[in-house]
């Protein structure tokens, strides 16, 4: 069985993410490879952070680069990439975060609201395929807690009182809440420049009237994401609007979360034979395999969703509307492919020939 022949028996069905680990100052979830096998066939990690109002996540390293993104909230994310300053960096809702490889990253919520990020990256080089590793600094779980007291003197060149002070003293593991009155680091505006793009108020790539539109990460608008190795897009789509059939002509995988609504999704491998039909519904994560069609449906609400791309610049191709290979075959190719009359091809042909990507409902 080849490997496209394994992937087109794979089970694609959406999944929700499962909490992991969590307590008072908020909660770390995660999709299993073993319930959504694309994971791990194709080196994807997908997982959440939700904080509290003073709930901090603990600086770690991660096995993966990875893109970021704000689900809800605003709050502090303080990141070091290799042989750099810290970067304390002002987060908000709709705001996409390129986070290569090798980067220290710790997230802090100082507001009412929760603070909710998803992260979605590459997993090739990771500890475990189709999952992401943290290695924790401090805390209950953090690495310096399996070295000895001398080690770890040494190493910081302290005393062995202070080290075992220093390894000791944090018992959560992972996430802590913070008393009210502690305070962190300042947020910086100027360290956003480079590291996020904010979806919700970027120019738009497509904007289609009553059918949705898009914002396409990629290198040229935000040139850290050539380091992550995926490019990302937002789409909303309009409440019972269509997003055109196509698929990745530079063969990613596409990791898709719904932000918010619902509709139905197709997904069509490349033998012709549907491999996924499904409802769609805010928190589920689908992968559609390399080579594979997909389409999608609204419901009345519409439907919205952030997606990553296995390449720093996507290529797609839309087998539907203005641009679509059908407007560039002579009629005849048409006529014998088909294997219809030429009355037929017209009517194919003069369709569909002002749309782009999305296709508004009829009225």
């Amino acid at each position: 069985m080849t490997q496209r022949e394994k992937n087109m028996d794979i089970d694609l069905t959406p999944k929700l993410a499962k909490q992991v680990y969590g307590g008072e100052g908020g909660s770390y979830h995660a999709w299993c490879p073993s319930e959504l096998p694309m994971l791990k066939e194709g080196n994807i990690g997908a997982a959440k952070l939700a904080l509290t109002k003073n709930g901090f996540a603990f600086p770690h390293y991660s096995d993966s680069a990875k893109v970021a993104y704000v689900l809800q909230g605003s709050g502090v994310a303080g990141i070091v990439l290799p042989a750099k300053d810290e970067k304390v960096i002002p987060i908000k809702k709709g705001d996409a975060i390129a986070l290569p490889f090798g980067f220290v990253s710790w997230w802090y919520n100082k507001e009412d609201t929760e603070l909710v990020v998803l992260f979605l990256g590459d997993t090739k080089t990771a500890h475990k395929a189709g999952s992401f590793t943290d290695m924790y600094l401090t805390g209950s779980n953090g690495i310096f807690t399996g070295f000895s007291t001398e080690f770890v003197s040494r190493a910081w060149d302290v005393d062995e009182s202070v080290a075992k002070t220093l390894v000791s003293s944090q018992t959560a593991k992972g996430i802590v809440k913070l008393d009210a009155g502690f305070q962190m680091p300042e947020p910086k505006q100027g360290d956003r420049d480079g590291m996020v793009l904010n979806c919700e108020e970027a120019p738009l790539d497509v904007d289609i009237k009553g059918g949705g539109k898009v914002v396409v990460l990629n290198t040229k608008n935000l040139p850290l994401v050539g380091q992550v190795g995926t490019g990302a897009d937002l789409v909303r789509l309009n409440g019972s609007a269509m997003c055109s059939p196509g698929f990745s002509v530079d063969s990613a995988l596409q990791v898709t979360y719904i932000v918010r609504g619902g509709g139905r999704v197709q997904v069509v491998g490349p033998d012709g034979k549907r491999i996924l039909e499904a409802h769609l519904k805010g928190g589920n994560l689908f992968i559609v395999p390399r080579f594979c069609v997909v389409s999608k449906i609204g419901d009345p609400d519409g439907m919205e969703w952030f997606s990553i791309i296995t390449t720093p610049d996507p290529k797609f191709t839309d087998l539907a509307g203005k641009v679509c290979p059908w407007k560039s075959l002579s009629p005849q190719v048409l006529q014998a492919a088909f294997k219809v009359s030429p009355d037929v091809q017209k009517q194919f042909s003069s369709k569909r020939n002002e749309e782009l990507t999305f296709f508004p409902p009829s009225n």
